[in-house]
């Protein structure tokens, strides 16, 4: 099985892993804009040491090009682990991440995120310029 077939997709408003994009429809071009990206926003995901995400990564397509670029990689290394045990730690970090970027042709944003326990899910949502 490929990678690309290990990707799950499904509504956001019903699955707690797929990545959620949130941004502008339509952008100036070359203007900055900022695109949030977080996991679980109907249906909480858990942040604990058993069952956490610990990656979500953003990239663009532009329209008619080939190739796909990555906009940013986002870690979370913090889930509640410590000396004492499992979810005793200080510190969790929570899934979610802002990119500030510009484009200067539409195309599409695409999200994937990694659950240590359900594996890889994906997202994307066009932008236009305005």
């Amino acid at each position: 099985m490929s990678l690309g077939e290990q990707f799950q997709t499904a509504d956001w408003k019903s699955e707690k892993h797929v990545p959620v994009i949130e941004c502008a429809d339509a952008v100036k071009p070359d203007d900055l804009f900022e695109v949030g990206v977080s996991i679980g926003k109907e249906i909480a995901h858990p942040n604990t040491t058993e069952h956490h995400i610990r990656f979500i990564s953003l990239f663009f397509h532009p329209e008619g090009d080939k190739y796909t670029y990555q906009v940013g990689h986002f870690e979370f290394g913090a889930h509640g682990e410590s000396v004492e045990g499992p979810n005793a730690g200080p510190v969790y970090t929570h899934h979610s991440a802002t990119a500030t970027l510009k484009i200067k042709k539409p195309g599409t944003l695409h999200a994937i995120s990694f659950c240590n326990i359900h594996g890889l899910w994906e997202s994307e949502k066009e932008i236009k310029l305005a």
